[in-house]
C-alpha cells in the first residue's frame, strides 16, 4: 500500500521577516533618545548587529537543512518572500530621514553623533545585501529596486561590478572583490573600492562601444545609479540643510565598507585553478566560505549560503542550499566581519583554515603577493600544531539532503 507523504515546509518561514528588524532599530534608538537623553543609544543598532546577533547565533547554532528539488518551483515563485526584500527600502529609507533630521537638529555630542553614523551605515550597508538579493534578478523592477536600495551608500555601481564582473572573475587574482590568502581587510579595502570601481566603468562602457554608442547615457548603468545618490543627497540637503551632506558621505563609507569586509571574507584565499585549456575551472561550492549559523541567515536572506549563489545566481535567497564541500566559517558573517578588521585575530582564525582546504598545498590558493613568504613561514609553522583543521572530504561537491 503506498504511503502518504508529508509536503515539506519551509519550517524557518514565520522568522524571514525579521530581517527587517535592522531597519526599524533606528527608531528603536531614536525613541531611547528621546526618552532618556542619552546619545548612547545611538550605538544600539552596531550592538545589537554585532553583539547581540552573534551570541543569539552562537546559542541556537546550525541549519544545514536543503528545500528539496520537488519544493523549489512553489518556493520560488511564492511571493511573500520576494515582499520582504521589497519592504526593506521603504523601511531604509524613513531611517534614513529620520536619522538626518537627528543629524540636522545639531543636539549631539560627538559620541551620539559617531553612532548616529555608524546607525545609518550598518542599515545601509546591509541594504546591498538587500541589493544584491534583487539585483540578480530577472524582473525588470526588481532591478531597479536594486539601485534604488544602493542609492544612499552611493555605491550603484555594485550593480553592474558584482553582477558582471565579481561573477566571471571570482576567486581570482583578477578579482578585485576577491580577497587574498595574507592580505589584511585594511589592504584590501582600496584595492577592492576602487578596482570594483574601475571595472564596473569599464564593463558598462565596454557594452555600449560593443554597440557603436556613446557610454554617456541615461542607459548607462553606473550612470543612471550614480544619478539617484546625487538626486537623493540634493533633496535631502533642501529639506535639512547642506550641513546634512558631511552625514550623510560618513554614512555611506561605513556603508560600503561593511559591504567590502563581507566581500572580504566570503572568498578569502580561495582560488580557482587553470585547466589544460589555459582557462579558469567552473566555479564550484569549493571556492566561497560559508556559514549555516540560522540567525544571521535570516537576517541576511540566507547571503551565508554563497557556494549556491554563486553556482545559481538567479536562485532566489530562500531556495539556497548547503553543501559538504563548501569550506565553513568558524562564526556566522556578523562574527567574522568584526574579526576580520582585527589582523592578528583574522589570521589566527582563518588562515590554517586555508590551508587545511588545500591540505597544505599553498600554491594552490590565492595568495597576496607581498605577504607570501610571511605566509608560507607561518603557516609551515602551524601546519603541526594541535587542533588544525582537517580539509574537506575527497570527492566532488555534494549537497546536504533535505533532512540536513
Amino acid at each position: 500500500m503506498p504511503t502518504d507523504t508529508v509536503p515539506w515546509r519551509d519550517t524557518r518561514k514565520p522568522l524571514w521577516p525579521l530581517a527587517l528588524l535592522v531597519p526599524a532599530l533606528p527608531f528603536l534608538a531614536w525613541s531611547v533618545w528621546h526618552g532618556t537623553g542619552s546619545g548612547w543609544a545611538w550605538w544600539l543598532t552596531p550592538a545589537v548587529v554585532f553583539g547581540l546577533i552573534p551570541l543569539i547565533d552562537l546559542w541556537i547554532g546550525d541549519d544545514r537543512e536543503n528545500p528539496p528539488d520537488e519544493a523549489v518551483p512553489a518556493l520560488q515563485a511564492d511571493g511573500y518572500y520576494r515582499w520582504l526584500t521589497y519592504l526593506y527600502l521603504p523601511a531604509q529609507y524613513a531611517a534614513l530621514v529620520l536619522c538626518c533630521a537627528v543629524w540636522a537638529g545639531g543636539r549631539l555630542s560627538w559620541p551620539a553623533a559617531a553612532g548616529l553614523v555608524a546607525t545609518v551605515g550598518v542599515v545601509d550597508g546591509i541594504a546591498i545585501n538587500t541589493a544584491h538579493e534583487l539585483g540578480h534578478k530577472r524582473e525588470r523592477a526588481e532591478r531597479w529596486l536594486s539601485k534604488i536600495a544602493l542609492a544612499p551608500t552611493g555605491y550603484g555601481h555594485f550593480f553592474v561590478e558584482h553582477n558582471r564582473g565579481h561573477h566571471t572573475r571570482v576567486a581570482t587574482p583578477e578579482d578585485p572583490a576577491s580577497s587574498r590568502l595574507g592580505e589584511t581587510f585594511w589592504a584590501f579595502w582600496p584595492r577592492t573600492v576602487a578596482g570594483s570601481l574601475r571595472s564596473a566603468w569599464r564593463l558598462e562602457t565596454a557594452r555600449f562601444r560593443l554597440r557603436g554608442r556613446s557610454p554617456w547615457t541615461w542607459r548607462n548603468e553606473v550612470l543612471n545609479a550614480w544619478a539617484m545618490t546625487v538626486a537623493l543627497f540634493a533633496a535631502l540637503a533642501v529639506v535639512f540643510g547642506p550641513g546634512v551632506l558631511v552625514f550623510l558621505v560618513l554614512q555611506a563609507v561605513v556603508g560600503f565598507s561593511l559591504l567590502e569586509a563581507v566581500n572580504y571574507l566570503e572568498h578569502y584565499g580561495l582560488a580557482r585553478q587553470r585547466t589544460a585549456a589555459g582557462r579558469y575551472e567552473k566555479v564550484d561550492p569549493r571556492h566561497s566560505w560559508n556559514s549555516d549559523r540560522t540567525v544571521t541567515n535570516v537576517f541576511l536572506f540566507q547571503l551565508q549560503r554563497h557556494s549556491d549563489h554563486h553556482a545559481n545566481p538567479l536562485r532566489r535567497y530562500q531556495t539556497l542550499r548547503s553543501f559538504d564541500a563548501s569550506p565553513q566559517l568558524p562564526a556566522g558573517y556578523a562574527s567574522m566581519v568584526v574579526a576580520a578588521l582585527v589582523p592578528p585575530l583574522w589570521r589566527r582564525l582563518m588562515d590554517h583554515r586555508v590551508l587545511a582546504h588545500y591540505r597544505g598545498d599553498l600554491s594552490a590558493a590565492n595568495v597576496h603577493p607581498p605577504a607570501r613568504a610571511r605566509v608560507a613561514r607561518r603557516l609551515s609553522r602551524a601546519g603541526s600544531a594541535p587542533g588544525s583543521v582537517p580539509g574537506p572530504r575527497p570527492g566532488g561537491p555534494t549537497r546536504r539532503s533535505a533532512a540536513g
